[in-house]
């Protein structure tokens, strides 16, 4: 059995304990008094492998998550799963493998217009969000994903992203139409999307 955590490891226990959202390590030591708090943040993580509930870094911030073969104890019966359309799950793989991108870097891979609420629909499951506007003419707005987006697809940073041949070797990818290979290409500048794009259909 692993020995109990020192005492810092036990105030930065009670702080992420107490969080709202989660910490970053700069943000945890400004809370602690300036304490240099990355030791005991791994003290904590190897404390609590193996347990019912981990802590983890997505992204660079810190939380504790139930540990992944348990979280469907607490799933409720009622809930109906998140399912995305084909529409949004196309439009979150670019935001994801090309962030931050516009809605023309989009529309420009996709090859047909997007329409406004399949962004919506990605920013209100709190995967995307809006990651400020482009210095150039228009200054359209750009969007990049999201911490929640990482914890919820168990992901530390957009580097753990698999790449294309993963998701081909795992059958992920539609060998016919390969959505994702063409979102790894340099996305176009706004503006340079294909006028005659269709429409998407709502």
């Amino acid at each position: 059995m692993s020995e109990p955590p020192d005492d810092l490891a036990r105030a930065v226990e009670a702080a992420l304990f107490a969080a709202v959202e989660p910490m970053s390590v700069e943000a945890l030591s400004t809370h602690l008094g300036g304490v240099a708090v990355r030791g005991a943040l791994h003290e904590l993580r190897d404390h609590y492998a193996g347990r019912g509930i981990n802590l983890v870094e997505r992204g660079g911030k810190w939380h504790f998550q139930t540990a992944p073969d348990l979280a469907h104890i607490l799933r409720r019966a009622t809930e109906a799963p998140r399912s995305l359309s084909r529409a949004a799950t196309e439009c979150l793989a670019i935001i994801a493998y090309h962030e931050p991108v516009s809605r023309a870097d989009i529309e420009s891979i996709r090859g047909v217009q997007t329409a406004k609420g399949t962004l919506d629909v990605l920013m209100e499951a709190g995967w995307v969000r809006v990651a400020g506007r482009r210095e150039v003419p228009g200054r359209p707005v750009i969007y990049a994903t999201t911490t929640a987006f990482l914890a919820h697809f168990g992901l530390s940073s957009r580097r753990d992203l698999p790449g294309i041949e993963d998701l081909r070797a795992a059958g992920l990818l539609d060998p016919e139409e390969d959505l994702v290979e063409r979102a790894a290409q340099p996305a176009a500048q706004d503006g340079a999307s294909d006028p005659s794009a269709a429409q998407e259909m709502p």
